[in-house]
C-alpha cells in the first residue's frame, strides 16, 4: 500500500477517501494526510466541488420533473373522477333525461342555430320519435 497507489486512486481514478480506505484497508485519516501533501489537492477539491454541484442540479431538475408529472397525473385523475361523478348524478336523478342533459350527452347530434337561439338535431342522423328536434337555449 504505497503512497503512489493512494494518490493514483484519489487524483486519477477520482475515488472518494472512504472508498480508498475500504479498498486498501487503511484509515481514512491517513489517506487524507497523504493527499493533502500533494500539490494538486486544491485543484482536485475544486473539481470535485463543481462536479458535486452539477450532480445536485441534475438531481434537483429530475426531482422537479417527476413531481410535476405526478401532479399532472393526479390532476387528470381528479378531473376524470369528477366528470364521472357528475354523469352519475345526472343519470341517476330520474329515469328520464331532460332535453338539456340529453343534448349535452349527445352533443355531436345537435348544432346551435343563433338566429332562433336553439339547438337543432342533425336530420342526416335519423331521429326516433322520443328524440327532440329542437332544444331551446337556457
Amino acid at each position: 500500500m504505497s503512497k503512489e497507489s493512494i494518490i493514483n486512486l484519489f487524483y486519477n481514478e477520482h475515488l472518494k477517501v472512504k472508498e480508498i480506505a475500504k479498498q486498501l484497508s487503511i484509515s481514512s485519516a491517513y489517506i487524507t494526510k497523504i493527499i493533502k501533501q500533494d500539490s494538486r489537492y486544491m485543484q482536485e477539491k475544486d473539481f470535485r466541488k463543481k462536479e458535486s454541484k452539477n450532480n445536485r442540479k441534475i438531481a434537483q431538475n429530475e426531482f422537479i420533473k417527476k413531481k410535476r408529472e405526478k401532479q399532472r397525473l393526479e390532476d387528470n385523475y381528479s378531473y376524470v373522477q369528477s366528470q364521472h361523478e357528475q354523469a352519475t348524478r345526472e343519470l341517476s336523478k330520474s329515469s328520464h333525461l331532460s332535453n338539456e342533459n340529453y343534448r349535452k350527452w349527445n352533443y355531436s347530434a345537435y348544432s346551435y342555430n343563433p338566429s332562433k337561439q336553439r339547438y337543432e338535431f342533425d336530420t342526416k342522423l335519423g331521429r326516433s320519435a322520443d328524440v327532440p328536434k329542437y332544444i331551446k337555449e337556457r
